[in-house]
C-alpha cells in the first residue's frame, strides 16, 4: 500500500518533467509564439483571399479560419517532426546539442505526436467538410515523399537547388488546403485567380528557406549546409532577393484578381528596395549574427504579403465599402 502511494506521489512530478521537456522542445525547434503569428496571418490570409476571388461581402466563417489556423500549424509542426527523423544522424554527428540527439525527446515520442496531430487534422477536415480530406491526404503524401527524400537522397543532396525547390512545393500544397477551407464548402471548385496565390506562396517560402541560411563567416557551423557557404554571401544575398522579386510578381498579379494591385505593388516595392539594402550590410559585414537580419525581414515581409493580399482588403471590402 505504501508502495502505491509513494508511485502515485510522484506523479505530480513526473507530469512536470514531461510537460517541461516539451516546452523546452517547442522553444528551440518550434517556438510557438513566432511561428503563431506567422501561420495566423498565412492562413487567414488564405481563406479570405478565397472569399475576395469568390466575391463575398462578408468576412470568412469562424469554422473556415479556424480549421485553416489549426491545420496549417500542425502541418508546419509535421514538417518540423519530419526534419527531426531525416535529419537525425546528421544532427548526431554534427548538431548534437539538438533536442533529439541530446535525448530531450526521442523520435519515437515524436512520430506519436505527428500521428495526434494528423488525427486532429482528420477530425477537423470531417468537421467542416468531409471533401478535405482528399487535399489534406495530398499533402501528407508529398511531405512524406520529402521525408524519404524522394528516395533519392543521395541525388538531391548533390543538387541543392534541385533539393530547395522539389521540397518547397509542399507551401502551395499548404495553400491550396488553407484556401480550400473557404471554396470547397462554397462552391465546390476552386475560384479563379487562385494559382497567383499559389505560386506567391512557394517564392515566398523560398525567400524564407534561403534567408534563414545566409550567415557571415564568424556563425558558419561545420556540418551545417547553409547557402552562404555553398554559394557565397553576395550570390546567396541575390538568390534571397530574386526570390522574394518573384513572390512580389505573384503577389501583385494575385492582387489584380481582387483590384488591390496598387497597395500590393507599393509594399511590394519597398520590401525589395530594403531588402537590397540589408543585404549590402551583410554582405559587407563581420558582425557576429548580423545575418540574422536577413531571416528576421523575411518573416516580416511573410507578414507584410499575406495582411496586404488577404486580410486588409477582406476588411476593406466589409467594412469600408
Amino acid at each position: 500500500m505504501s508502495v502505491m502511494r509513494a508511485g502515485v506521489a510522484r506523479i505530480p512530478a513526473i507530469c512536470m518533467r514531461w510537460t517541461e521537456r516539451w516546452w523546452t522542445y517547442q522553444k528551440e525547434r518550434f517556438p510557438l509564439a513566432a511561428h503563431g503569428v506567422l501561420i495566423a496571418a498565412f492562413s487567414y490570409s488564405a481563406v479570405c483571399f478565397s472569399a475576395l476571388l469568390r466575391g463575398s461581402d462578408n468576412l470568412p466563417g469562424w469554422r473556415s479560419a479556424l480549421v485553416a489556423f489549426v491545420t496549417c500549424l500542425l502541418l508546419f509542426l509535421q514538417l518540423r517532426i519530419a526534419d527531426e527523423f531525416k535529419d537525425f544522424e546528421e544532427d548526431s554527428r554534427w548538431r548534437p546539442y539538438r533536442a533529439v540527439p541530446r535525448g530531450l525527446v526521442t523520435l519515437r515520442q515524436l512520430g506519436t505526436l505527428f500521428l495526434m496531430t494528423a488525427a486532429v487534422q482528420a477530425a477537423l477536415a470531417l468537421w467542416l467538410d468531409v471533401r478535405l480530406l482528399i487535399l489534406l491526404m495530398v499533402t501528407w503524401i508529398y511531405l512524406a515523399l520529402m521525408t524519404r527524400e524522394f528516395f533519392a537522397r543521395e541525388w538531391l543532396k548533390s543538387r541543392p537547388v534541385v533539393y530547395m525547390t522539389s521540397h518547397m512545393a509542399i507551401m502551395p500544397l499548404i495553400d491550396l488546403y488553407a484556401t480550400s477551407a473557404d471554396w470547397l464548402p462554397a462552391q465546390n471548385t476552386p475560384p479563379a485567380g487562385l494559382p497567383w496565390f499559389l505560386f506567391a506562396s512557394y517564392f515566398n517560402g523560398l525567400v524564407i528557406e534561403i534567408g534563414r541560411k545566409i550567415r557571415v563567416p564568424e556563425d558558419e557551423e561545420e556540418g551545417v549546409e547553409t547557402y552562404s557557404a555553398l554559394w557565397g554571401r553576395p550570390v546567396a544575398a541575390a538568390a534571397w532577393i530574386s526570390a522574394m522579386a518573384a513572390c512580389a510578381a505573384c503577389a501583385i498579379a494575385a492582387a489584380s484578381a481582387i483590384q488591390f494591385q496598387f497597395v500590393v505593388t507599393t509594399v511590394a516595392l519597398l520590401a525589395v528596395i530594403i531588402a537590397i539594402g540589408i543585404s549590402i550590410s551583410v554582405i559587407k559585414s563581420e558582425e557576429p549574427k548580423s545575418g540574422k537580419r536577413i531571416e528576421a525581414f523575411s518573416a516580416l515581409w511573410t507578414i507584410s504579403l499575406y495582411t496586404t493580399l488577404g486580410i486588409i482588403p477582406m476588411f476593406i471590402r466589409v467594412f469600408l465599402q
